[in-house]
């Protein structure tokens, strides 16, 4: 091909591309404008960006996921599914934008148990009252080779916050832990709360609010993917092969 031919393509697809995000953004701006004055109450606008399905833009709340067209004169609510790859996008979408990176995790603020080898990692957000993480904890102590770093999470009310401190003042954390998720085994209270520091309560308090961490239980594996609520083993195991010793 002459030189001056490939030079000629470069220059076009260089303008074409130009023209495009030129175009997405002047959608972006529409959208915004629009939405933002038609729709007052609706939270603050993070990224607008388009999606696979021509005419179709995502509005990203946080972690939340709208769609609109190119005007913003419509505001759908629901899963974007690729019919012919058989993929949910907006859930792919979700598990990006939810993400924790394992090693951002300020594991100081968890205690420890450790079954088998422990060579699998997960990190479960978890209120002691909370019926769901109860369910979960049974189920996890049926895992092999697994180390569980476990975040008082205490959102449930004082009660909550109560429980988690006598569990995180006891001695063996993660017996007091499982013996009343487990057993119903309540809480020993601490001998003395002035020689236990919990302010590591506060600190998960903090990190979870930051990153959006709104329920009980809240897991996240060694890849940084987020599970959202008590799922079984079934569902577990295979997430936790995939998710590899990422992190590490």
């Amino acid at each position: 091909m002459p030189p001056f031919a490939t030079a000629w393509r470069a220059a076009a697809l260089v303008t074409t591309l130009g023209l495009a995000m030129h175009a997405a953004w002047a959608n972006e701006a529409v959208i915004r404008k629009n939405l933002a004055e038609r729709l007052p109450s609706l939270p603050r606008i993070d990224e607008v960006r388009p999606t696979p399905m021509p005419g179709l833009f995502e509005v990203r709340l946080g972690t939340d996921i709208l769609y609109t067209d190119a005007k913003g004169d419509f505001l759908i609510q629901g899963m974007l599914i690729d019919t012919k790859a058989r993929v949910n996008l907006t859930e792919e979408r979700l598990d990006k934008l939810t993400a924790i990176a394992f090693d951002a995790l300020p594991l100081k603020d968890a205690f420890t148990t450790v079954r088998g080898n422990g060579q699998r990692k997960l990190a479960v957000f978890a209120d002691p009252n909370c019926g769901f993480c109860k369910r979960f904890e049974r189920d996890l102590a049926k895992l092999d080779n697994v180390t569980v770093y476990t975040f008082l999470y205490p959102v449930l009310g004082k009660d909550s916050e109560a429980k988690a401190r006598a569990i995180w003042c006891a001695a063996d954390r993660s017996k007091v832990w499982n013996d009343w998720m487990q057993r119903g085994v309540t809480p020993p209270e601490p001998k003395s709360s002035a020689s236990c520091d919990t302010s590591a309560l506060e600190r998960n308090l903090a990190f979870g609010q930051k990153h959006r961490i709104s329920g009980t239980p809240t897991t996240i594996l060694a890849n940084g993917q987020r599970i959202p609520g008590a799922i079984g083993l079934d569902r577990l195991e295979p997430l936790l092969a995939q998710a590899g010793t990422a992190g590490q």
